[in-house]
């Protein structure tokens, strides 16, 4: 891979990655809505990912798509503009890639794509650890569209041949902020019991969409990630017993350990997390780096 467009490129993800893919010699392609400030794309394209003539003009030169525009949560529009912006987005692109001889794509998808985490019912997952498997119950625009988009893979596949990795991301942040969430959190550990409190820091995440870019995938797969740990510093079992007791747990379960499956990353992309908030591991922001010094 030469040049890799990034679409959603002003977003965190999008940024993260951005930085990454350059360091490491590729060329980047960015499209966003707009910028807000300097990017470390050598080309830099302010559109829609909607837009037919946008991608294409985007598309042009690409070896790769890491495909990250998106409305990120279904506070942030109505019903219909989440479902029909994301899902649009996620159609144009993997169809405008394919079209151009692009052979792989990698898309955001979410831990949302399940439906738990954001149902307005008392609905839990059935069991841990949660996997491509675990049975979807939705009630919400936003994890709908994330469960469409992982259809759109498939349908790119099999109509274009295009190999996808569908990423389901959990919360994914920098790891202060990580550590912010977790102290809201503390106080009222149910709120994230219906994710598993799954969490990723942002460089693992960067780490995770480099190996779905190389990979050696065919097809269109669904890799669910998540940190080693939980968000929380409380051991697992003891958060299930008092926060998911109507949910099995896993036949095995010790100290912190994360209730996401990763058997797929590790097997499909040779992915395994490095970082935890917990224990010093977890890269910081970069800007609070150079601050400190």
């Amino acid at each position: 891979m030469s040049r890799i467009l990034v679409t959603g490129a002003d977003g965190e993800i999008g940024r993260a990655v951005s930085d990454h893919l350059v360091a490491s010699g590729h060329q980047v392609t960015a499209l966003s809505l707009a910028f807000s400030g300097d990017h470390p794309a050598d080309r830099q394209i302010t559109g829609d990912a909607t837009s037919r003539a946008d991608v294409e003009e985007a598309m042009r030169d690409a070896d790769a798509v890491a495909h990250f525009a998106a409305i990120p949560h279904p506070s942030l529009g109505t019903p219909y503009d989440v479902f029909r912006v994301n899902t649009s987005a996620t159609f144009n692109v993997l169809t405008r890639a394919a079209e151009a001889g692009v052979r792989r794509a990698v898309i955001a998808s979410s831990i949302n794509a399940i439906g738990y985490p954001n149902n307005p019912h008392d609905t839990f997952p059935p069991a841990f650890p949660l996997d491509a498997e675990t049975p979807p119950d939705i009630a919400d625009a936003y994890s709908l569209s994330k469960l469409a988009d992982e259809a759109t893979a498939r349908y790119a596949h099999r109509r274009y041949g295009i190999d996808v990795v569908a990423l389901r991301f959990p919360l994914v942040k920098w790891p202060h902020v990580l550590q912010e969430v977790a102290d809201e959190v503390r106080a009222d550990p149910a709120r994230m019991a219906r994710e598993g409190w799954a969490y990723l820091t942002m460089s693992d995440a960067v780490r995770a969409i480099e190996r779905a870019l190389r990979a050696d995938v065919a097809g269109a797969v669904v890799v669910p990630l998540s940190a080693r740990d939980t968000l929380l510093d409380v051991p697992t079992a003891e958060l299930l017993r008092r926060y998911a007791p109507g949910a099995r747990p896993p036949a095995r379960i010790s100290g912190r350990e994360a209730l996401v499956d990763l058997t797929t990353a590790r097997t499909v992309l040779g992915f395994e997390p490095r970082e935890s908030i917990h224990d010093g591991t977890a890269t910081p922001y970069p800007a609070l780096v150079r601050s400190d010094r």
